[in-house]
């Protein structure tokens, strides 16, 4: 995901699962060990890329909206396929699907490390969306199948705690790989971990299928939400440059709207549907859900510019960077079980209100600071009060999800869940960079004004200020004129990342407002 969080109901996904034929103990260690670093594959990717966009961005030339689409190619397929994924793998055997989506994810990193230009390395980044709707569903079914009653529970949490370490080390190690070697390794580093894991799943794990399950896939429903999300970013994307009156922005909101209505006709009327519209008739379950795509939006618009900010602006290194998100996740792992017991101390809906609550504070700490100096004054408390707010709401919106339907529908249930927080993260990046390029260009204007430059460098800056911080001085400037240029980009990004910044704020005070209104703390709604 674009987030340095998981989404919240991976843990629900396993325990609402069928077990097919628990393991013997000797098994079982190597269905984790397999399950583990396939999901970690996918949490690295995703936290090692945030990091590594900004030094992707200079190395490849390229400008805001191809940075985006190195993101939103790979977001879009996991989003739009990843319950899908889950269905294939009930369907044609757990073990094979995730096998598939394990050497897809892959080869498809080989050539994003080969790529010899952004375009291709979007190209790929898409492969590799693919293989990983099918790979982390995969792994999510394969412990289910795998284990029963308590151990079940223990499983999941070993799940958890490594797939938590990893989201942690992810960031630095991707830090250090693009310092140190090149931004190409952080996509080589997943083949010796996709070798392994493809020998421990042939060797030890057992394969298993739902032969009780739907006999068909929702094959139509899958490629009409990729169609029409697809289209969608495609024109939110343009519109930063374009304009939101733009004819094809607009002609691309009208065709992906439309698509996605189609998407709704599909649901409605399938026999095996895979987002069940029946389930949206309950309250709580809605709630949570529009709860999930306020917050998570909020949370991935953050964490895709924040290491533009430190690195371009602050001037920080990779790995310093990918350290910077440490304190987050690590508090997040540290109140894990914590905030899971607030669900039976204080019910779902009180957590649900005071964690977004609290997230919004840590949003309103990240807006403050300008050019600085030190980390540990600056965005290091900001850090801790939003990872709090988020420990404190993700295990009560898990629980709420599964607890809004009948135990027959929990694992269909949290699999929306899952899809919806990384829908929000697609849509955040693009919609984000739409007020970060615009507020850039208006602030750097009414600095420029004030800057006696040259046409020639006018007209330089009119090219490159598409890269906004990455934007490259002109040359032949004094040193005293190109200081002041470098003042300029630097604090007209900060103005645009304020305002995410405060966007932000106002979504997870939305998304408190949701849980109040529409959260019930009954154990079925």
């Amino acid at each position: 995901m674009t987030t340095i969080i998981k989404p919240p109901c991976d843990e629900g996904v396993i325990r609402a699962g069928k077990s097919a034929a628990p393991c013997s103990r000797n098994v079982r260690r190597w269905v984790l060990a397999a399950t583990i670093l396939g999901s970690s594959m996918a949490l690295i990717d995703g936290t090692v890329v945030n990091v590594a966009l900004p030094v992707l961005q200079e190395a490849l030339n390229a400008t805001v909206k191809d940075v985006q689409w190195i993101v939103e190619s790979y977001a879009l397929f996991l989003a739009a396929l990843i319950l899908v994924g889950g269905s294939l793998g009930d369907f044609f055997g757990r073990r094979r699907i995730f096998a598939y989506g394990v050497t897809l994810f892959a080869l498809a990193s080989i050539w994003c490390g080969l790529s010899p230009n952004v375009n291709q390395l979007i190209m790929a980044r898409a492969l590799q969306g693919i293989g990983g709707a099918l790979l982390v569903p995969g792994s999510l079914a394969i412990i289910s199948a795998s284990f029963s009653g308590d151990e079940r529970g223990k499983a999941i949490g070993t799940w958890s705690g490594f797939t938590a370490i990893t989201s942690a080390f992810g960031p630095v190690l991707g830090g250090w790989l693009v310092e140190n070697t090149s931004w190409r390794w952080i996509f080589f580093i997943n083949v010796p971990l996709a070798a392994i894991v493809l020998f421990i799943l042939f060797w030890r794990v057992p394969e298993s299928r739902d032969d009780e399950g739907a006999r068909s896939l929702d094959w139509w429903g899958a490629i009409l939400v990729t169609l029409g999300l697809g289209v969608i970013v495609f024109g939110l994307i343009e519109a930063s440059t374009l304009g939101l009156t733009a004819p094809l922005v607009l002609g691309c909101f009208v065709v992906g709207l439309l698509i996605l209505a189609a998407f709704i006709f599909v649901e409605r009327n399938s026999r095996t549907p895979m987002m069940p519209l029946s389930l949206f008739k309950s309250r709580t379950f809605s709630g949570a859900n529009l709860l999930t795509l306020l917050l998570y939006f909020a949370l991935s618009g953050v964490f895709f510019f924040f290491p533009f900010n430190l690195i371009q602006v602050q001037g920080y290194s990779a790995t310093a960077a990918g350290a910077a998100f440490l304190p987050f996740i690590l508090l997040m792992f540290v109140l894990s079980r914590w905030s899971g017991s607030l669900v039976s101390r204080y019910g779902a809906k009180r957590p649900l209100i005071v964690g977004p609550a609290i997230a919004s504070i840590g949003f309103i700490l990240f807006a403050l600071p300008g050019i600085i100096t030190s980390y540990w004054t600056s965005f290091f408390p900001a850090i801790l009060v939003l990872g709090f707010g988020m420990a404190i709401s993700v295990a009560p919106l898990t629980t709420t999800v599964m607890n809004a339907v009948t135990v027959q529908q929990a694992g269909v249930a949290s699999g929306i869940n899952n899809a919806v927080s990384r829908t929000a993260g697609l849509l955040a990046i693009a919609i984000s960079s739409i007020f970060v390029s615009n507020t850039f260009n208006r602030s750097l204007d009414r600095r420029l004004e004030v800057i006696n430059l040259p046409l020639q460098a006018q007209q330089f800056l009119a090219e490159e200020r598409i890269k906004l911080a990455g934007a490259a001085i002109p040359p032949g400037l004094s040193a005293e004129v190109s200081a002041q240029v470098k003042n300029a980009i630097a604090n007209s990004f900060i103005d645009g990342f304020r305002l995410v910044m405060w966007i932000a704020v106002g979504l997870a005070l939305s998304s408190a407002i949701v849980s109040l209104l529409t959260i019930k703390d009954c154990s079925k709604s």
